[in-house]
């Protein structure tokens, strides 16, 4: 029971024809935020624009496809000057490399309300593969009749990977900024509307 419960939870809401179903992340109910070590603290932060979609096919959680664009000079890190920074040279570069993007490519180890969401993420004009840690929210109709599904994922990515290399050297040894990056991702998405040459 528990090893089908993630196809059995999104199956419950899909058409039952046999093509896919798109859901679109609905990004006033969504969340891309991440943490990174900052001195003997951590930072966080957040990405307020970004758009995608997801797609299931009934009873092929393997053929599961999630595309998303992200906004990087919408990072938020309640600092404007912060921010600033973040969006010069030294990191996202956001003149020279305006746009993230993530695109899946493969979903496996599908267990209960779990899975593991292979792709590549595109950042700072970089494109390298990632992990997602995937968790199944839940799915349903909402109140005004539209249909959702909830999703969690959670991954952690080294920053020089992608190029972004900028930190400070401090007085008593060390540096300030960590390399490693946790990314925690809550989406909820509302099946999209068929065009009368869908149906």
């Amino acid at each position: 029971m528990r090893q089908t419960l993630l196809a059995a939870a999104v199956l419950a809401v899909l058409s039952p024809a046999a093509r896919a179903a798109i859901y679109e992340i609905d990004p006033v109910h969504s969340q891309i935020a991440f943490k990174i070590r900052h001195l003997v603290g951590r930072v966080p932060g957040r990405f307020t624009t970004f758009s995608g979609t997801l797609s299931y096919e009934p009873g092929k959680p393997e053929a599961w496809k999630v595309s998303a664009s992200i906004d990087p000079a919408s990072i938020n890190t309640d600092n404007e000057k912060r921010d600033t920074h973040l969006k010069s040279p030294d990191f996202f570069d956001v003149g020279k490399c305006p746009a993230m993007s993530f695109k899946s490519v493969k979903v496996t180890d599908v267990k209960g309300d779990t899975a593991k969401l292979h792709g590549e993420l595109t950042m700072h004009c970089a494109t390298k593969p990632v992990v997602l840690d995937l968790e199944l929210g839940g799915a349903g109709k909402d109140p005004w009749g539209n249909q959702r599904a909830g999703f969690s994922a959670r991954t952690r990515i080294n920053r020089k990977e992608f190029g972004i290399v900028w930190n400070k050297a401090l007085d008593a040894g060390g540096v300030m900024l960590g390399e490693e990056v946790d990314v925690t991702i809550d989406i909820e998405a509302t099946l999209k509307a068929e065009t009368p040459a869908q149906k």
